[in-house]
C-alpha cells in the first residue's frame, strides 16, 4: 500500500479487540505503511477527525505485548449507525474527505453485526462513486454470532471468564450444606444467541459437576417448566446454580427481563437494553418456593477480564486484524476475515476473506443440534467446538500488584 490506513473498533469491547489493533499495526509496518491512524471512539470519531497516531504507542514490541493484555477499546468505541445512503450522501463524502485529507488508503474495523453494516455501507458507496478508498472487516464480538466465521474472536475469552467464574460460583454455593438449597440464577449476556450462556457448560469437569440448568434464547422460555425444574432440583440437590441468557423470551415474545420492567431502553440499532433477567426469576422462585435465592449478572465483568482471557484468543484476534491488512494489499475490499477451522485433534485454524454482504446484519443461533432434548443443557458437540477456543493463558505485566494496561493519552 502506498498510503496510509486507519483502524477503528466499535460495539461493545472485548478483552481481545485491542490484539487485533495490535495485528493492524504489526502487519501494516511490516508492509512499509508509512502512517497508521486509530479511529478516537470509531466511525463516530472519524466523522469528527478525531484520530490519533499508534506510532505513538505501538513503536516498539514493548507497546504491542501491553496492548495485547489490556482490555475493553484502547481507541475508544461507538454504537454509531450510519445512515442510509440515500439522503445522506453529505455524511458518506464526509468520510473520504476525512480519508483524502490523511491520504489513507485502507479503512479497517473491528467489531460485529452492526460494524460490519458499516464496513459494507462504506465499501458499497466507493463501489457506486469510483473511490479508490478500500474498506475491511474484522470480526470481534463475545458474542459470537457473526455468521460464515467459525468463531469470532472475543468469546473464547468470555466463554473462558464465564466458565471459570462458574466454577468459583458453584463451589461457594456448594459451602452451605444446610438442609434447603440456596437457588443461585446466574444471568449472561446474550441477547438472540446464547453463546455466551452455552459456555456455561464447560465448567464441568472432574472437579466440579457444572451447573444444573442452562437456558438459551434459541428456546422459548417456559416459567411453569423452569419452576418445576428448580423444585425438582431443590429437592434432590443442596446447591442449585442455573446459567440464563439475559435475552430469553416467553411465547408471546417479550423478553424475561421485560416482565418486570415494560420500559425497556433501546440503542441507536434499536436493540433493547438487557438487564434484570436473573433478578426476576430469583424473586418468582422466592415467592412461590420459600427457598434463599441469589442473583447474579457478570454484565460488563465477562467481556473485560484479560487477566483471564484465552492465549488462544488472543492470537487469533491478532491475525485477523494482520490478515485483513494482507487481505487489503492484495487489493481486496468489502470483505471481512473469517477464521476456518481446519482440524480438532489438534485444533487448527486459519483465516480467509469473505464477502461483507453474506455477514453484515446476519445472526447465527446455537445450532439445535447442541442443545439437549429437554432445552435446558448443552451436550458434547458444543463443548468439542468450544473447548480449544478457551485453552492457554497470557501472564498480565504486574505493577504494585495489579495488571498494567497500555492507555491512550
Amino acid at each position: 500500500m502506498k498510503g496510509n490506513i486507519v483502524v477503528g473498533q466499535s460495539g461493545g469491547p472485548t478483552a481481545v479487540i485491542n490484539s487485533s489493533v495490535a495485528g493492524v499495526y504489526a502487519a501494516a509496518k511490516k508492509l512499509g505503511v508509512k502512517k497508521v491512524y486509530g479511529m478516537v471512539h470509531g466511525i463516530q470519531g472519524f466523522l469528527q477527525d478525531n484520530l490519533c497516531d499508534l506510532d505513538k504507542y505501538l513503536a516498539d514490541e514493548t507497546g504491542i505485548e501491553l496492548l495485547k493484555r489490556t482490555p475493553s477499546a484502547f481507541l475508544g468505541s461507538c454504537r454509531f449507525k450510519m445512515p442510509k445512503i440515500e439522503g445522506h450522501e453529505d455524511v458518506y463524502e464526509k468520510v473520504f474527505e476525512i480519508m483524502e485529507k490523511h491520504d489513507i488508503e485502507c479503512l479497517f474495523y473491528a467489531g460485529g453485526n452492526d460494524s460490519m453494516d458499516t464496513v459494507k455501507m462504506l465499501s458499497d458507496y466507493a463501489a457506486a462513486h469510483n473511490k479508490p478508498q478500500r474498506f475491511m472487516g474484522v470480526p470481534k464480538t463475545i458474542d459470537n454470532d457473526l455468521p460464515i466465521t467459525d468463531h469470532c474472536p472475543g468469546y473464547g475469552s468470555a466463554a473462558k471468564y464465564i466458565a471459570a467464574s462458574l466454577k468459583e460460583v458453584i463451589r461457594d454455593n456448594e459451602s452451605f450444606g444446610v438442609e434447603k438449597p440456596t437457588v443461585c440464577i446466574v444471568e449472561i449476556m446474550g441477547r438472540n444467541a446464547g453463546w455466551l450462556t452455552a459456555a456455561a457448560a464447560l465448567a464441568k469437569g472432574e472437579d466440579c459437576n457444572g451447573v444444573d440448568a442452562i437456558y438459551l434464547p434459541e428456546k422459548t422460555f417456559d416459567m411453569d417448566a423452569f419452576m418445576a425444574k428448580v423444585k425438582h432440583l431443590s429437592e434432590t440437590k443442596s446447591s442449585v446454580v442455573i446459567a440464563v441468557s439475559e435475552g430469553i423470551k416467553i411465547a408471546d415474545g417479550r423478553y424475561v427481563c421485560e416482565l418486570a420492567n415494560e420500559n425497556v431502553a433501546v440503542d441507536a440499532f434499536g436493540h433493547k437494553q438487557m438487564s434484570g433477567t436473573a433478578v426476576y426469576l430469583a424473586a418468582e422462585i422466592a415467592k412461590e418456593t420459600g427457598l434463599k435465592t441469589r442473583a447474579i449478572e457478570f454484565s460488563t465483568l465477562q467481556r473485560a477480564a484479560t487477566h483471564l482471557a484465552s492465549l488462544t484468543d488472543i492470537n487469533e484476534a491478532f491475525q485477523v486484524g494482520h490478515d485483513a491488512v494482507l487481505a487489503a494489499e492484495e487489493g481486496k475490499t468489502g470483505m471481512m476475515i473469517t477464521l476456518d477451522r481446519n482440524g480438532d485433534d489438534p485444533y487448527q485454524c486459519g483465516t480467509s476473506a469473505y464477502d461483507i454482504h453474506a455477514i453484515a446484519n446476519v445472526e447465527r443461533p446455537v445450532p439445535a443440534e447442541w442443545i439437549t432434548e429437554d432445552g435446558c443443557g448443552l451436550n458434547e458437540g458444543y463443548e468439542k467446538y468450544a473447548r480449544p477456543l478457551i485453552m492457554g493463558e497470557l501472564q498480565p505485566l504486574f505493577v504494585n500488584g495489579l495488571p498494567r494496561h497500555l492507555v491512550r493519552k
